[in-house]
């Protein structure tokens, strides 16, 4: 791993700990920011007095010395890592997906852990998002849209929660097609096979939590060359919070099922644009 990058996963991932005491984002990009106007540091060595001439506080100064001295337990990670078949990209990172930082810019996440083909990330793909709990038509509707994704060689995006995610997932791969899941959660299924691949963000083996699981909603929507809701609660959920921010930031094209529902109706009003079964027969219509 560069320097660089392993200054980036020392700085922002967990690795495996929640108590560890990491940079935010915004503390990153600031540290970058005034590293970039003030240049590199002499020997290329990172050292308190560098930090307090970029303008540091000592609390942060003390902060950011502690997480880059644990090269160590960054090695050791790795190891955990590739024993499993998981690798690291950081933002720099020539498998790191493009896109994420075309559509997310700087906030794209630092780090990212992959299981699986990495080539799948490059090729054009459709997310599906929804709720846990669908009603019978919207349940035909998410299997349809992996079926179709498969059968159309596009590659699916989804989160792997149970409902919408998983019934596109498994119709998708049944259909010989490829997945991109975004996990919130440890890996607990053997080796997904060479047709899908796992994604989770700053950590490979956290436990589930909310955040995170509302925090991989943005990497979804920015992984799809379009995005599918299959249903939503009305202002309630992670479906909708997610949907609403990529309406908000453009950060992909959003297509609602149209099923009559009032949060249906309420995402039409906010720029997504309803879709029929009839319309997933031919998805690059989709896609601008």
């Amino acid at each position: 791993m560069r320097l660089q990058a392993q200054g980036i996963a020392l700085l922002t991932s967990h690795l495996g700990d929640p108590s560890r005491p990491v940079l935010t984002t915004a503390q990153l990009l600031a540290l970058e920011n005034r590293a970039r106007l003030a240049g590199p540091p002499g020997q290329g060595e990172v050292t308190g007095e560098y930090l307090v001439s970029l303008g540091c506080s000592p609390r942060l100064v003390r902060q950011v010395l502690s997480l880059l001295g644990e090269e160590n337990r960054l090695m050791a990670y790795l190891d955990r890592a590739k024993a499993v078949g998981i690798v690291c990209l950081t933002r720099i990172c020539a498998g790191y997906p493009r896109r994420l930082i075309r559509r997310l810019g700087e906030l794209a996440p630092p780090v990212l852990w992959a299981m699986g083909d990495l080539s799948i990330l490059e090729k054009p793909a459709i997310a599906l998002v929804g709720s846990r709990e669908l009603n019978r038509p919207n349940r035909a509707f998410a299997a349809a849209t992996g079926e179709q994704v498969a059968r159309q060689g596009w590659v699916l995006v989804s989160g792997d929660a149970r409902g919408a995610d998983r019934a596109a997932q498994n119709a998708c791969l049944a259909a010989k097609g490829e997945v991109i899941s975004i996990l919130p959660w440890p890996l607990s299924a053997a080796w997904p096979g060479n047709r899908r691949l796992l994604l989770w963000e700053d950590s490979f083996d956290l436990p589930f939590s909310g955040p995170r699981a509302l925090s991989r909603n943005r990497v979804i929507h920015s992984l799809g060359d379009a995005t599918l809701v299959a249903q939503s609660g009305l202002r309630t959920g992670g479906t909708w919070s997610g949907t609403a921010d990529n309406l908000r930031r453009g950060l992909s094209p959003v297509y609602v099922y149209a099923d009559g529902s009032p949060a249906a109706q309420a995402l039409a009003g906010m720029g997504a644009a309803p879709i029929s079964m009839f319309q997933l027969e031919k998805l690059d219509l989709l896609v601008p």
